[in-house]
């Protein structure tokens, strides 16, 4: 049984890195210019501004929201039957809860989003607004949550 030298071991793993490093081209596109990059080397992945990515707690939370503060401090006496954290409302179950569940599951991340993500859609005041408003039904709270989930897909 034939083994590698131990300079081929560490070699190779240095080469990919190397050839992931320099994976930052310039293209010519139509005469247009673009950058190329890989996407785990330079910026966050799509869905960094999902409930499930807040909840994971891989990017710091923003420093305005505390991941500890209940939503009724939050969003308001509205929501206040809901005895939750911001934390626990993002990374509630996806499919359980209802409409309002969903719609404060949805109006979590925007509103973080609101905070962290420069271009999001809505500034924090639209977003609370916009949840407030949503609790006013079932079907208001339906339609808010997914145009909330939509802005948080979308998000860069």
């Amino acid at each position: 049984m034939a083994t590698r030298p131990t300079s081929t071991v560490f070699l190779l793993p240095l080469l990919l890195l190397s050839f992931s490093a320099s994976a930052a081209v310039r293209e010519e596109s139509q005469g247009s210019t673009r950058n190329r990059r890989l996407g785990y080397f330079y910026s966050r992945s799509r869905g960094s501004c999902t409930p499930l990515f807040w909840s994971s707690r891989r990017e710091s939370w923003p420093s305005k929201v505390l991941p500890d503060s209940a939503v009724a401090s939050v969003f308001g006496t509205v929501v206040s039957e809901h005895h939750v954290t911001l934390l626990e409302s993002a990374g509630g179950d996806a499919d359980a809860g209802g409409a309002f569940s969903q719609l404060l599951r949805q109006g979590t991340a925007a509103l973080l989003n609101s905070y962290a993500r420069p271009g999001f859609p809505y500034a924090a005041w639209e977003v609370k607004t916009l949840l407030v408003q949503g609790m006013a039904s079932c079907g208001a709270a339906e339609a808010q949550a997914r145009r909330f989930a939509a802005a948080n897909e979308n998000c860069d």
